[in-house]
């Protein structure tokens, strides 16, 4: 099947899941107070669009999202690096960390709140250590995929330990590094919205807990759909990246 069917098939089932949505609701078949029609959301999306609290509410989440972003991903990509390359430090630690990445990461939040209160310290925190552990093992992954064959040989022409990192590792490693942080930005994103709904009294995470806890369906599947197509936005980028880098891989 080529990439133009392939494209084809995928626009056609998702014009037949927005057909559903338009349709079923508007002709009853689906209750409309639980499931509003498309055209109604839309609508209601383009309203909020326009809102200035919805404005400030997305600022504060992408501010947050940005921040624990920049935190935990250098900092899990160093210890997942220490953690390959030192075997000391790997045998200590390693499992420690996979223990920890097994555990629900909700069930931290309280603790998160009674630290740090409710504000933008808290979701921060909370989200940023929703994603090392994944930054770490992936990191982790990255370095012990590189071959040893291409250091051994790079090492063996006095290469210094700069040139290996740059012109060995990092790029044996990228494909890999960009998978982890489409993956990483996911966790990111979730923990920022964990914490916004359950503990905070800003962001679109707040805004969306109150839509649906009034029953404000409409306002609540706009806000969905706003934060399905930022995330389906930054996970095109990072595949097309992706896919431009693979070949660096050899």
């Amino acid at each position: 099947m080529s990439q133009a069917q392939i494209v084809a098939f995928r626009l056609a089932l998702l014009a037949a899941v927005f057909a559903a949505w338009q349709l079923l609701p508007s002709h009853g078949i689906v209750d409309a107070r639980l499931l509003p029609p498309l055209g109604d959301v839309l609508a209601m999306l383009g309203e909020l669009l326009g809102r200035s609290q919805v404005h400030e509410a997305i600022a504060v989440t992408a501010s947050e999202v940005i921040v624990a972003f920049v935190i935990a991903v250098p900092l899990g990509a160093a210890i997942g690096v220490l953690a390959a390359e030192n075997d000391y430090f790997g045998q200590i630690f390693k499992p420690m960390l996979f223990y920890v990445f097994s555990v629900p990461k909700s069930i931290f939040l309280p603790m998160f709140i009674l630290i740090f209160g409710i504000g933008f310290e808290q979701k921060v925190a909370y989200a940023a250590f929703s994603t090392i552990f994944i930054v770490i093992m992936s990191a982790t992954a990255a370095v012990e995929s590189v071959k040893t064959d291409h250091v051994l040989v790079a090492r063996s022409y006095g290469a210094t330990r700069t040139q290996i990192l740059l012109r060995i590792y990092v790029p044996s490693m990228m494909p890999v590094l960009l998978e982890t942080l489409r993956i990483s930005m996911i966790f990111n994103f979730t923990g920022v919205m964990i914490a916004e709904m359950y503990a905070s009294r800003t962001g679109i995470g707040h805004l969306i807990a109150n839509w649906g806890e009034n029953f404000q369906m409409p306002q609540l599947f706009a806000g969905v759909i706003l934060l399905a197509a930022v995330a389906i936005l930054f996970n095109e980028v990072i595949r097309h990246l992706e896919v431009r880098f693979s070949t660096w891989r050899t």
